[in-house]
């Protein structure tokens, strides 16, 4: 008898505990929510992961112009102390200046062709027929909308990748559904046939020059510049010395490893204000991309920025229901989506200049021995 014959969770722990001769009586009581909306199979309980509070963090947005705190789910020690660093001396500098650009969820599908002159039929067609095709795709769904359908063609396969506009969801599953529909439509207009609803041209969870460089999701930019007294007494370090490490760690560093980003940890702080908002933790993988800059201004003040080209994230969906997560999201007084970006941007921007400073005045060794243990 397998795990699947049990109806409930705590029928499911059982079996699991007698079978592998455990107990796990924490995992039975951390589940705060109901087997209906929880989309995970086999439900047994929950793990719980530390939840910490940053700031608060001014942020001047175009959405978002308040003082505000930052949830954290995360197990290392040190982090949420090092963005309350970096908040605090944003905040005293007048604040972080945050712009977000939505460039819509893409799902990236492969077609099979005779030949290269079949393919570039295929290719001609779906542009004259654009209108069509957003048609089809807003039948599964009035909250999306086709934006752009981008085909490149490799021998006789032709790689579509579709953007979509899923309004407040992050709005993964309603595209993947949005482009079944559309691949169908082409089947039938064309001889084209679909191989592959999601062929890697995305690029969904993997790293890519591709979303670096055209975004995914959102991009966000975030900035501040800090006097150089400020740096000095707040952070033990100089601006010389932050543009300098920036320089030789964040691009240098980067670029003789191969590395796809050129920053100190945006994994870090995508991962943890993810888990902590009910976002898909797999899209860490395109958080981590982007690019942090300081330079010294003229009047010897640090400037500080960072780019993330690829936020995926939504208000409503996915994980975004379950209580602690929008209990946590609560925190950050945030409604919409674009709201929810400003913020993370905010916090990468505290994140990584904490960090920078640290490693800048050669104290990271030790911040770790005293908060990372």
């Amino acid at each position: 008898m397998g795990i699947r014959v049990h109806k409930n969770p705590q029928d499911r722990l059982e079996f699991v505990e007698q079978s592998c001769s455990v107990l796990l009586p924490d995992i039975g009581t951390a589940l705060v929510d109901t087997q209906e909306t929880i989309h995970c199979e086999n439900l047994i309980g929950a793990v719980s992961i530390p939840l910490g509070i940053a700031g608060p963090l001014q942020i001047n947005g175009e959405k978002v112009s308040a003082e505000t705190y930052i949830p954290l789910a995360t197990t290392e020690g040190a982090l949420v102390a090092s963005i309350s660093r970096g908040s605090k001396i944003i905040t005293e500098a007048g604040g972080a200046s945050v712009i977000t650009e939505y460039v819509g969820i893409t799902r990236g599908s492969v077609f099979e062709v005779k030949n290269i002159t079949e393919g570039k039929q295929f290719i001609s067609w779906i542009n004259d027929h654009h209108d069509d095709l957003a048609k089809e795709a807003a039948l599964t769904s009035s909250h999306l909308t086709l934006l752009s359908i981008e085909p490149v063609m490799n021998g006789t396969h032709v790689y579509l990748r579709i953007s979509y506009d899923t309004q407040e969801a992050m709005g993964m599953n309603m595209v993947t559904i949005a482009t079944a529909k559309i691949a169908s439509y082409l089947e039938a207009e064309t001889p084209a046939k679909l191989l592959a609803v999601a062929g890697n041209y995305d690029t969904d969870k993997k790293p890519s020059w591709l979303n670096f460089i055209k975004g995914r999701g959102r991009k966000v930019w975030a900035e501040v510049t800090l006097p150089k007294e400020l740096v000095q007494s707040h952070l033990h370090t100089s601006p010389k010395q932050i543009a300098h490490v920036v320089k030789h760690k964040c691009w240098g560093g980067s670029m003789l490893s191969g590395s796809m980003g050129f920053n100190a940890h945006f994994a870090n702080i995508v991962a943890a204000f993810y888990l902590a908002t009910g976002q898909d933790a797999a899209h860490v993988v395109e958080g981590s991309l982007g690019v942090t800059s300081a330079e010294v201004t003229e009047d010897g003040s640090l400037y500080f920025a960072i780019y993330a080209p690829s936020i995926l994230l939504g208000t409503v969906g996915g994980g975004t229901n379950l209580k602690t997560q929008s209990q946590a999201r609560s925190i950050t007084k945030t409604k919409t989506s674009q709201e929810l970006a400003e913020v993370l941007a905010g916090a990468l921007l505290a994140g990584e200049l904490s960090l920078l400073a640290s490693l800048s005045e050669n104290t990271l060794a030790t911040s770790h021995q005293l908060l990372g243990r």
